[in-house]
């Protein structure tokens, strides 16, 4: 296999835990500052942001740096750029998910994902169709070939670029991670069936924050909230599916590390103490 571009990918792969915040796109310094830090990605924040493409191209052309990559020797970014798009599962907003990836982001996470139809619908969107020969066919790719920004952003060529520019684990030399959001009760009630239809979705991110909204708790922590997430990740682990979190600080980075989270979002500072913390439990 080719050399990894997507180091989440490879960590996760790896057995090693991920680690990165949202951050607001369209801010040089920020695009710097992340792309020089220990972090090894960031999502470009669109849904609870405002939707500007302009922004977050100019975010993601501030985050190359040519002397990281000379010195590295390696195409892959030290710090790998995704992307929360705004639109929920149940809109199957393709047009959207094909704009992001023109652009040249290496994963998306999907808000809202509740029920099966939503996550085939985000794996569509999310990968071309594939050829004749290949054992993957489904679901069936809806993104409509156009890559030039993205295949330049990834320093590829167009046949390559296709290659490798599907959803990783489906296609286990993709480059593209899918992150489907859990994050409301119907989504843990249908995570089995979801896991059913998408046996290889990328990673369930269990969101704690609207998990607390959907069970009535007002976006506060407690034990109904602690019990759904709890659901989701068995669900996960019991089908080898790797799961993530964006709420990780000092209160439970410890714990999320123990239960096995592979993503895992602290907070976007420039010095970071869950961060460290977390890099330190998993020997990195």
């Amino acid at each position: 296999m080719a050399e990894r571009l997507n180091n989440v990918i490879e960590l996760i792969e790896s057995g090693k835990p991920a680690f990165g915040p949202f951050l607001p796109a369209g801010s040089i310094p920020d695009a710097t500052w992340i792309a020089s830090s220990s972090y090894d990605f960031v999502v470009y924040e669109l849904e609870h942001n405002a939707f500007n493409l302009s922004d977050l191209s100019l975010s993601l052309q501030y985050m190359l740096n040519r002397r990281q990559i000379l010195e590295s020797g390696s195409l892959a970014p030290a710090v790998t750029p995704m992307v929360r798009i705004p639109v929920n599962g149940r809109e199957q907003s393709q047009w959207i998910v094909k704009q992001v990836l023109d652009i040249g982001v290496y994963g998306i996470v999907f808000p809202m994902i509740n029920t099966p139809e939503d996550a085939i619908a985000a794996l569509q969107a999310a990968r071309y169709i594939q050829a004749d020969d290949a054992p993957d066919q489904e679901p069936v790719g809806r993104r409509g070939h156009a890559p030039g920004n993205a295949l330049r952003y990834w320093g590829l060529d167009q046949p390559d670029y296709f290659d490798r520019a599907d959803v990783w684990p489906l296609d286990p030399s993709g480059e593209i991670l899918p992150i489907l959001q859990c994050e409301t009760i119907e989504g843990v009630n249908n995570l089995p069936a979801i896991l059913d239809a998408v046996p290889k979705p990328g990673l369930i991110l269990i969101s704690e924050s609207d998990l607390s909204v959907s069970l009535g708790q007002k976006g506060q922590p407690g034990p109904l909230v602690d019990e759904a997430v709890q659901r989701a990740r068995a669900v996960c682990q019991e089908r080898s599916v790797p799961y993530g979190s964006p709420q990780v600080d000092m209160s439970n980075v410890d714990q999320r590390i123990d239960e096995g989270f592979s993503f895992l979002m602290p907070g976007p500072t420039r010095v970071s103490e869950a961060l460290n913390r977390g890099r330190e439990l998993a020997g990195r």
